[in-house]
């Protein structure tokens, strides 16, 4: 990870609002997964969601798959390479190690929450946060953020760019879960606000420490203590 050289992953006239984003989002998730701790049946609100995409024909549910699949750990893989390598392109290191650890943090919090949260669906499945729908949020957050940098765009439009493309990503894969069963609408809403927990908490940590490690580097090492005399001290021999 370079120093300023490298765009900041998460620009210093962003890290207020996407602080308290951070903060809320936290807050709902913990608000939702108490609510359906355990449970295993749809609110009367996954009801009515479930109802208004249920049945969804050619060619919607040929692209509900293809986005659901973009979730999947296979699809996730591919998805994350071919990011890293356009970043690695541009010559954008800080960018990259962004994508690899934002995409780990996220998947991660959801598949730690799951187990605590206990709610299911068709069956044991757990279901509470959807990771999918958290995956492709943080990937449309870090793309937004990382371009915010390189494009210098100011405060307003920066916060409205990058939270509308969470938004975007996260409706769509949202949309996706809903429409082939895999998830409650509620789980989803639970995965798009965990990466918006996540990903600035992650931002900042990767640009603090890519800076710290270029201000090192700049410092260069520090230099080698002064040589002692051989026999310094001692009475030298006629």
């Amino acid at each position: 990870m370079t120093g300023r050289s490298a765009s900041v992953v998460l620009p210093p006239s962003l890290r207020v609002w996407f602080g308290l984003i951070a903060a809320l989002a936290a807050l709902v998730v913990v608000v939702f997964g108490a609510a359906y701790a355990d449970e295993s049946e749809p609110s009367a609100t996954d009801v009515r969601i479930q109802a208004a995409v249920d049945g969804v024909g050619a060619p919607w549910w040929h692209v509900a798959v293809v986005t659901d699949f973009l979730g999947e750990p296979g699809g996730a893989v591919l998805l994350v390479a071919a990011l890293v390598t356009g970043c690695l392109l541009l010559r954008d290191p800080r960018a990259a190690v962004f994508l690899v650890t934002g995409a780990g943090l996220t998947v991660g919090t959801t598949t730690l929450l799951k187990p605590v949260v206990g709610r299911t669906i068709h069956g044991d499945n757990l279901s509470y946060p959807s990771g999918h729908t958290a995956f492709l949020t943080a990937i449309a957050l870090m793309l937004s953020l990382v371009a915010t940098g390189r494009l210098g765009l100011g405060r307003a439009v920066g916060v409205s760019f990058v939270f509308t493309a969470g938004l975007v990503a996260g409706a769509v894969m949202g949309w996706a879960q809903v429409a082939l069963g895999s998830h409650y609408a509620t789980d989803t809403l639970g995965g798009w606000c965990t990466a918006l927990a996540v990903l600035p908490v992650t931002a900042w940590l990767i640009d603090r420490t890519a800076d710290r490690l270029a201000h090192r580097r700049t410092d260069g090492p520090a230099g080698p203590p002064p040589e002692r005399r051989v026999g310094a001290g001692r009475q030298q021999c006629p």
